[in-house]
């Protein structure tokens, strides 16, 4: 039971984030991938706790988030685990096990938004043409960069779509994303008609007669991992020329660039993404800003 500091007895921590982790994967449906993220998060600090002198837990809290920094962690990568404590917190004061959140009058550390990475279009050209057709696994590869690069789909969401999400006649997909939250975004012409090559000669080869509901599947009819997907992508890069920080991340940057180059509107984009609040699609100002430069040296009678 919690003391009057609102301190967390330390022999039943373990158990209590086992129930929180639970708690995110039935009650709240968070990916396996968020899941894992918090599961590290929370096995550092439970270590932090365990190898520390004693302190009242917002102290032990802020002399954790201090330990972070000081081990070279990025302001972004302390505030995520600031979130994962949060949340945590938040749980535990909800189910009773602790009097006091000790994360609640603690600031997250400020963070520089950075401008994220994308392709160029030549970039996307090439990369797109890297996969060797002539193989069933490449009409895959190139069938989920196609539909990546249409649909800027996160890397556990392309690899979790089934053939039933796929409706090629109406030209759309339907994505589950983070907390099983749905979102139908369009595709285009060039990525269905991948598919479509992929469904006709590749994935049947791939199967071999035996039968999966994902899209994507790996020589031994298995679904595709994320683990997979990254692997392969390090290999069509350099076989593209793209040798530095290519990930499927970068892709999805590069289709919410493009679109808003060519006029897109910002909340278009961050229905597309699944993004729950504009804020998160904000990122992509730096295209808004070129954009709006460009439009007052255009139409401005004094620009």
């Amino acid at each position: 039971m919690p003391g009057a500091d609102g301190n967390l007895q330390q022999p039943a921590l373990p158990g209590q984030i086992a129930a929180f982790l639970d708690f995110c994967r039935v009650e709240k449906g968070l990916s396996a991938s968020t899941l894992e993220a918090y599961g590290r998060d929370l096995e550092r600090f439970a270590w932090y706790l365990k190898t520390s002198s004693p302190a009242t837990h917002p102290e032990m809290v802020r002399r954790y988030l201090d330990s972070l920094y000081h081990s070279g962690l990025s302001s972004r990568s302390i505030a995520r685990h600031l979130t994962t404590l949060r949340n945590l917190y938040s749980y535990l004061l909800r189910e009773g096990q602790v009097d006091a959140d000790p994360t609640e009058n603690i600031r997250s550390p400020r963070q520089w938004r950075e401008i994220p990475k994308f392709l160029t279009l030549e970039q996307v050209e090439k990369l797109v043409a890297a996969p060797d057709l002539a193989r069933p696994n490449g009409l895959r590869d190139r069938a989920m960069l196609e539909l990546l690069y249409a649909t800027g789909m996160r890397v556990s969401e392309i690899c979790s779509t089934r053939v039933a999400d796929l409706n090629a006649g109406m030209g759309f997909v339907r994505i589950t994303g983070k907390g099983n939250k749905q979102r139908v975004v369009p595709v285009g012409r060039q990525a269905l008609a991948a598919i479509e090559a992929y469904l006709r000669d590749g994935r049947p080869r791939l199967l071999q007669g035996r039968v999966s509901e994902y899209l994507f599947v790996t020589a031994r009819g298995g679904k595709l991992t994320r683990q997979g997907f990254w692997k392969l992508l390090e290999g069509l890069g350099r076989r593209a020329g793209i040798f530095h920080d290519l990930s499927p991340h970068v892709i999805r940057h590069s289709f919410a660039t493009h679109l808003l180059e060519r006029g897109a509107d910002l909340r278009s984009v961050q229905t597309m993404l699944g993004h729950a609040d504009i804020s998160t699609t904000q990122i992509y100002t730096h295209v808004m800003r070129s954009r709006l430069r460009q439009m007052v040296d255009r139409h401005h009678p004094r620009a």
